[in-house]
């Protein structure tokens, strides 16, 4: 759920910085600014807590090393988006990269997995489900905000 609470923050807190500076609501790009803090803020999870979220796809080898690679990416994603030059790619990258991590999420809410405490006991099935929606909402954020915009504008 800090995730959430940090996207929506960001946006609206964007929105208004550039509705008071400039007068107009940039939805796209405070929607991109937003979703590459999440990523920051995603990605240094995956540092920190790099041994329990090993822990949800320990079916695949070299659990460890994907944790951190998928936190690198995040953080790269992050810089993409901001770019005007690769917004657009970093987009299609990006909700790529959502569609693979869904099979590791619905693997957490199977085996009702807990990344905070890296055992089986978790928060719960709504917790871990919930999680599924999330990564569909974030798909569809950067779809709305990095490439159906500038189709738009083709």
């Amino acid at each position: 759920m800090e995730t959430l609470i940090v996207l929506f923050g960001v946006f609206i807190a964007i929105l208004l910085i550039i509705w008071l500076t400039t007068k107009r609501f940039e939805l796209a790009f405070a929607g991109r600014v937003a979703m590459a803090v999440m990523l920051v803020f995603t990605a240094i999870g995956h540092f920190v807590f790099a041994k329990g979220m090993a822990m949800m796809i320990s079916f695949l080898p070299w659990a460890n090393a994907i944790v951190f690679i998928t936190g690198v990416i995040e953080l790269i994603a992050a810089i993409g988006l901001l770019l005007p030059k690769t917004k657009v790619l970093t987009g299609k990258l990006l909700i790529l990269f959502f569609i693979l991590l869904l099979p590791a999420n619905i693997y957490a809410a199977i085996h009702n997995v807990n990344l905070q405490t890296a055992d089986y006991t978790g928060k719960g099935l709504s917790y871990l489900w919930i999680r599924i929606p999330m990564q569909l909402l974030f798909i569809a954020w950067v779809y709305f905000s990095s490439l159906r915009i500038n189709q738009k504008s083709k």
